[in-house]
């Protein structure tokens, strides 16, 4: 289904480590050229390596800030520069620390909507004469279950950048239309990453009972539902989000999930 991929270039945002990583993984898979992109640029490399070992593709990195504007800009020039075109802008970078609202400072505020939805809306801004150009551009968001759909305490700014991205793909969809370009989301659940290491089997297990499924998400999982929003396959489809979470946001309690 995804032969369409071979030859692509593609910039995956937040790629260093966990989803972004993974969504990286899969379009090298594919065959595509990728650029990866995230702020630490020792981690950035080791991964670059990583994706490179065996790949097909052309697999660059850049050390980039999206949570400003010259930093989105830097990015697209750099995915030109190596690749000559860009046809698929992965827009996955995003943090999560935790903070109660009571004790929420604008500054922690600003931190996680500069780079979560800022970084979206001028990583695509950036990308759009080149995405235009390749006659068959593509946005993949990575927005969440949490604020679209749920809540968790101490997130409640990630909550809100999250939906915000959903309530931007929506215009942006319609914008881009014109250009030859979908603007689609995948909305991930609750994903086996490095940043549950050291969380402890009782809170694994604990995650893994409140999904239908029983286990938590890969990265592939994620991976794979961009690499459709990609592919020529899915070039009738704009402005929609697909939840990958095994399930997770259907049981109405948790006495829902009892004797499964």
């Amino acid at each position: 289904m995804f032969n369409s991929l071979d030859g692509r270039a593609v910039i995956v945002t937040g790629a260093s480590k966990g989803i972004g990583k993974g969504i990286a993984r899969c379009f090298v898979r594919a065959g595509a050229d990728v650029l990866i992109a995230a702020r630490d640029e020792g981690v950035l490399a080791a991964a670059a390596a990583e994706l490179a070992d065996g790949a097909t593709g052309r697999v660059e990195s850049i050390a980039a800030d999206v949570s400003v504007v010259d930093g989105c800009r830097a990015l697209a020039a750099t995915a030109l520069e190596r690749f000559g075109r860009i046809d698929v802008l992965c827009a996955n970078a995003g943090i999560f620390p935790d903070k109660p609202l009571a004790d929420m400072t604008e500054a922690d505020v600003d931190d996680v909507l500069g780079v979560n939805l800022k970084g979206t809306m001028f990583s695509v801004q950036a990308c759009l004469d080149a995405l235009t150009s390749s006659g068959r551009g593509r946005v993949v968001i990575t927005s969440s279950i949490t604020g679209p759909i749920t809540g968790y305490p101490g997130w409640s700014h990630y909550g809100a950048s999250k939906a915000a991205q959903l309530g931007f793909l929506r215009t942006a969809a319609i914008e881009l239309a014109p250009r030859g370009i979908t603007v689609n989301a995948v909305m991930p659940g609750n994903i086996a990453t490095e940043g549950l290491d050291g969380m402890g089997e009782d809170y694994i297990r604990g995650m893994e009972a409140a999904i239908p499924q029983h286990r938590l998400g890969t990265v592939d999982d994620i991976g794979n539902a961009a690499l459709f929003f990609a592919s020529d396959e899915a070039g009738y489809i704009t402005g929609q989000t697909l939840v990958v979470d095994g399930g997770q946001v259907l049981p109405e309690s948790p006495a829902a999930l009892e004797g499964i």
